[in-house]
């Protein structure tokens, strides 16, 4: 196996290098905050680019494109001159020689590792269920779930003017957290608001949109007022919102929620999480997601040149875990590369600690949560809380253009009711559709009339009510 040795040759007299694993807001933090001390940098990750994962649900229900909540991470670090950037991906590590071990083939040594690489999907051991239910961690992800959403409305077109009826357009989303209200709220917008005026056939608006969370409130982690404010507006938009139901099953076209089986056209997954497997190969101990217990300073047991930040690290404060968001992981990666200066300068590390400056999540136009922490203490709901979120999120995004294009964009669909992202790329193909329309051609439904084409599809399926069954 070869050794990367970089522009800065290692040996005697070499300034220390630290690897940073991982683009997200802990890496990119921890490099940006790097670039101003007396060390060689390098980051590497398996994608090219840093995403804004909190817009990623816009990216899905096509608001907004994967350009406008991506950037490069060699644009981001460009102007730090010790940085370089490695497109690989990790496969193993080795603490003792203080090396990894890269997909390319290729050796890396460390003087500092830093690991920000997050979490995955977790489908609590189910993992067959992941190509009927996709979740929401990339811009892959999030492309998909587009496809499968829009084209679903596409296929009801289609099937209305050839056979006169569609089946019923249900969407599932599975979990109740800030990314399922989102996903929730989000489908409810596209279909009443969006595309109301895009088809002939089908009416988009009457599509049922139905949240399962299996705790007894949705946004468990919100105050219970917040949560309360949540579930309201989320049933004020139409989403229909389920607590303590567990799902026992998810295949093609359908959920089984306890022994009760659920038709859907669309199912997406929120539900869970699982910490990033480069956790376990640092051979430290982890929780039950596979996060790695680190101490004040962020560091794993008996490895203190180690810093695990983000989703990837379990640290408790005040007795309560410390959540992972978007927020702690950027004070996690600023906080190792604070660390690493005072190694250098001789002096204490610092203890890590959160400043908690609030939490929030959007539920669709004008509707929002907001738990503010900071500059002062207040719980909002609704349009306040909305434009909050709106003016947080803008700040804290990477690239002045992304800036000035998403909120365009926001201005263009808030006046218009238009999106300029709805492509549906990749197959036209949609889990479970076949068995929901099977036999239609020859046998229609008893309720719907005799399959017809052309001008007169339109005519024949309002006589028809087309959509009505099952709130589609």
């Amino acid at each position: 196996m070869s050794q990367l040795t970089g522009k800065y040759p290692t040996g005697s007299g070499r300034r220390p290098r630290v690897v940073v694993v991982g683009g997200g807001f802990a890496g990119i933090n921890a490099a940006l905050a790097l670039g101003k001390l007396p060390v060689d940098v390098t980051v590497i990750d398996r994608r090219n680019h840093h995403t804004f994962q909190p817009l990623l649900y816009q990216v899905a229900l096509a608001v907004l494109s994967p350009a406008q909540i991506a950037q490069p991470i060699r644009t981001i670090v460009s102007k730090n001159a010790n940085t370089e950037v490695l497109m690989d991906e990790v496969t193993g590590i080795d603490a003792v020689a203080q090396q990894l071990k890269l997909g390319s083939g290729t050796a890396i040594p460390y003087d500092y590792l830093i690991l920000g690489t997050g979490a995955t999907h977790s489908y609590f051991g189910h993992d067959d269920w992941a190509k009927y239910a996709p979740g929401l961690k990339s811009v892959e992800d999030a492309t998909e779930i587009r496809r499968r959403v829009l084209l679903a409305f596409e296929l009801a077109e289609r099937h209305t003017l050839e056979h006169g009826w569609h089946p019923p357009l249900d969407f599932v989303i599975i979990g109740g957290g800030p990314t399922g209200v989102e996903l929730a709220g989000a489908v409810s917008d596209i279909a009443r608001l969006y595309m109301k005026q895009d088809f002939r056939h089908i009416d988009p608006a009457k599509a049922r949109v139905i949240l399962i969370e299996g705790s007894s409130r949705v946004l468990a982690t919100f105050p219970e007022d917040l949560s309360a404010k949540a579930e309201k507006q989320l049933e004020d938009i139409g989403v229909e919102v389920w607590t303590n139901k567990h799902v026992t099953d998810v295949g093609p076209g359908y959920v089984m929620v306890g022994d009760e089986r659920v038709d859907a056209v669309v199912i997406l997954w929120a539900a869970g999480v699982a910490a990033s497997p480069l956790g376990r190969m640092l051979g430290a101990p982890v929780d039950k997601r596979g996060a790695v217990l680190v101490d004040a300073q962020l560091n794993p047991e008996g490895l203190p040149e180690v810093f695990v930040c983000g989703d990837l690290a379990h640290i408790e404060q005040d007795g309560r875990l410390v959540p992972g968001v978007a927020q702690p992981a950027m004070q996690m990666g600023r906080h190792a590369a604070k660390v690493i200066a005072a190694d250098l300068e001789g002096k204490p590390r610092p203890n890590f600690r959160y400043w908690d400056k609030g939490d929030m999540a959007t539920i669709g136009r004008l509707a929002a949560v907001a738990k503010i922490e900071w500059p002062f203490k207040a719980h909002w709901g609704g349009f306040m809380a909305w434009v909050t979120w709106l003016v947080v999120h803008i700040y804290f995004l990477i690239g002045f253009r992304n800036r000035i294009t998403i909120f365009s964009t926001w201005a263009w669909t808030y006046f218009t009711f238009a999106d300029g992202a709805r492509l549906i790329t990749g197959d036209q193909h949609l889990a479970g559709w076949e068995q929901a329309t099977a036999g239609s051609a020859k046998n229609p439904p008893l309720s719907g009339p005799a399959p017809v084409v052309g001008e007169a599809a339109h005519e024949s399926a309002e006589v028809a009510g087309v959509g009505a069954a099952k709130g589609a």
